[in-house]
C-alpha cells in the first residue's frame, strides 16, 4: 500500500518527473514499535512532501493474533482511499486490537466513514491475502526479520530494536537520492 494516489504519480511514463525515491516501511499494525514510528513517518512526509514515495509494507509478525487480519483491513481501507489515516487509526488503538480483534478493526473504519460491512467482508472472504503474503515474502527474501523495518536506496534500516537515529539516516540517504536525480537531469 501506498500514498502515490494522494500526492501523484511516480512512473515516468505517466509523468514528465523523474521517479521519486521511494521508502518502504515494514510495519505490523499490531506492534507498539510501529505505532512509534508513526511519527517519523509523518515528519517523513511532511519533510520531503512528493519527492518521497512512502509505501506500507505489511509484515505481521506471529506474536501478534490480529495483526494480519489488520493489514488485510488496511487493504481494504486503501481500496476505499483511505489507507495511511486507517492505519495510523489502528496504530494508535493497538491495545485495543489485541483485546477486541476483528471488531476492532471494523469499528475503527466505521469511525472513519469507510464502508465497515465491507471491511468486515474483506476480513472474511479473505480478498486482500495475496498482498499481505506477497508482502510479508518480499520483506523475508531482503532480511526483515522485525517490524519496523525500513527500505530506501538499496538499504534496509531495522527500527525493532531501536528508533534512535533512523529517521536522520533516512533523510541522509532520500537526499543523497535526490541529489543523484537533479545532477542526473540537470
Amino acid at each position: 500500500m501506498n500514498d502515490a494516489a494522494a500526492s501523484g504519480p511516480s512512473n515516468p511514463v505517466s509523468s514528465t518527473r523523474p521517479v521519486r525515491p521511494v521508502l518502504d516501511v515494514w510495519c505490523d499494525l499490531q506492534c507498539p514499535d510501529c505505532a512509534t514510528a508513526l511519527t517519523d513517518v509523518r515528519a517523513l512526509r511532511e519533510r520531503f512532501e512528493d519527492r518521497l514515495e512512502i509505501r506500507l509494507r505489511h509484515f505481521p509478525l506471529a506474536k501478534h493474533k490480529h495483526a494480519y487480519a489488520a493489514a488485510q483491513a488496511a487493504e481494504e481501507a486503501a481500496g476505499q482511499g483511505r489507507s495511511w489515516p486507517y492505519v495510523e487509526a489502528v496504530l494508535a488503538r493497538t491495545d485495543e486490537l489485541g483485546k477486541r480483534g476483528e471488531q476492532a478493526l471494523v469499528d475503527i473504519a466505521a469511525e472513519l466513514g469507510l464502508d465497515a460491512e465491507e471491511v468486515d467482508t474483506a476480513l472474511v472472504d479473505g480478498r486482500h491475502l495475496l498482498v499481505v503474503d506477497a508482502d510479508q515474502a518480499e520483506g523475508k527474501a531482503i532480511g526483515v526479520t522485525g517490524t519496523p523495518t525500513y527500505e530506501v536506496g538499496g538499504e534496509r534500516l531495522d527500527g525493532g530494536k531501536s528508533q534512535d537515529g533512523l529517521r536522520a539516516r533516512i533523510e541522509e540517504i532520500v537526499e543523497r537520492l535526490l541529489a543523484e536525480q537533479d545532477a542526473a537531469a540537470g
